[in-house]
């Protein structure tokens, strides 16, 4: 649900085809391709699609806002004006578009992130962050990324569940390394991408780890420490 290629990415090392190819050794059966604030030109997408016909490509990007990074899936050109997030907000309802918040605690927990800024260090609950501008705004909570630390992730999942809102997984990958590590897990197979965000609207997915161990499964609070024991 979240990955950068080569094709749209500066910061991205992960070749198109080498994306088609690992996701589909891994066991996924789709992939959210989200480059920075730019979607694919349609031909090329057009055209990728058709090469890799076994997996479901969706394109969406990572927005870069005012209140942090947000994934969009379903908008259907660059918007001027959507770097403010309730200005995103406004363009993804016209557009029937899905907004997830990336990596929403990324370094909050590092005790030099705030102090660098001038800024104090973050004390809040996961019920206190819940009420931030920013998970107003969103359709889900990015909550497994794959470029967090374990306590970053959990406590997404925290504010997730104290807000009342879905959690999504992703790799957040740049290279071949990651792809599949965290996932979205459907309740039903999809084969288009409009289809898929009938499912993302209807929250019927959850956030999902183990794919590459064969032992793929929802997350919790617990279920990444489970898994690192063994």
């Amino acid at each position: 649900m979240h990955i950068h290629t080569t094709r749209g990415a500066s910061d991205s090392g992960l070749d198109p085809d080498d994306l088609a190819r690992e996701a589909t050794k891994r066991g996924l059966t789709a992939v959210h391709i989200s480059e920075h604030d730019r979607l694919w030109d349609r031909h090329a997408l057009a055209e990728y699609r058709k090469e890799n016909s076994n997996l479901l490509v969706a394109n969406g990007m990572e927005v870069s806002t005012d209140m942090g990074h947000i994934l969009a899936l379903g908008l259907k050109e660059y918007v001027g004006g959507i770097r403010h997030c309730e200005n995103l907000r406004r363009v993804a309802d016209e557009q029937g578009a899905f907004l997830i918040v990336a990596h929403p605690f990324r370094h909050f927990f590092d005790p030099v992130y705030f102090t660098r800024q001038g800024k104090e260090p973050f004390t809040l609950t996961p019920e206190q962050a819940a009420k931030l501008p920013v998970f107003q705004l969103v359709d889900a909570i990015e909550v497994l990324n794959g470029a967090n630390t374990v306590r970053e992730n959990v406590f997404a999942l925290k504010v997730a569940q104290a807000i009342g809102k879905p959690g999504t997984g992703g790799s957040d990958a740049h290279s071949t390394q990651g792809i599949g590590t965290y996932c979205v897990v459907l309740d039903k197979d999809v084969d288009t991408q409009e289809e898929l965000l009938e499912e993302l609207h209807a929250r019927r997915f959850h956030a999902g780890h183990g794919l590459l161990d064969g032992n793929l499964q929802r997350f919790t609070e617990t279920s990444l420490s489970a898994e690192a024991a063994g």
